[in-house]
């Protein structure tokens, strides 16, 4: 489902139109620009993507009444937590995604390098 789609979903639910929450909605899909396959997913698509959610977008979203008197209050956490439920099925942690990954040295630090300070200098040393 793209961003469009889950925006359209969230506005049958809470009300509203799709341009009230199409901000949380791509922001969950960008990881789209640097990974261009379904493992895109495991940069914001766990709990802890739905906290960043909060922290970026405010605790509630104020959407309008359709009566237009007033507006209700829609936790961005549920509009984040419903994207991800509507993609996988299910809420998955980081720990799922990095349950099958395998370790690598250079994860460690191993393979650190050490250059002298003219070569990350270039031609601008001292």
């Amino acid at each position: 489902m793209n961003s469009w789609n889950h925006a359209q979903s969230a506005a049958r639910k809470w009300g509203g139109t799709p341009d009230h929450y199409i901000d949380i909605e791509e922001f969950i899909d960008s990881s789209k620009k640097i990974i261009g396959d379904v493992r895109h997913r495991s940069v914001y698509h766990h709990t802890e993507g739905v906290w960043l959610c909060q922290r970026v977008f405010g605790r509630v979203l104020e959407i309008p009444r359709a009566s237009g008197e007033g507006t209700v209050q829609v936790p961005v956490r549920l509009v984040a937590e419903r994207h991800i439920l509507e993609d996988l099925g299910w809420l998955p942690s980081p720990a799922d995604y990095l349950e099958g990954m395998p370790i690598k040295t250079w994860m460690s630090g191993a393979r650190r390098t050490e250059l002298p300070l003219s070569h990350l200098l270039g031609d601008k040393g001292p």
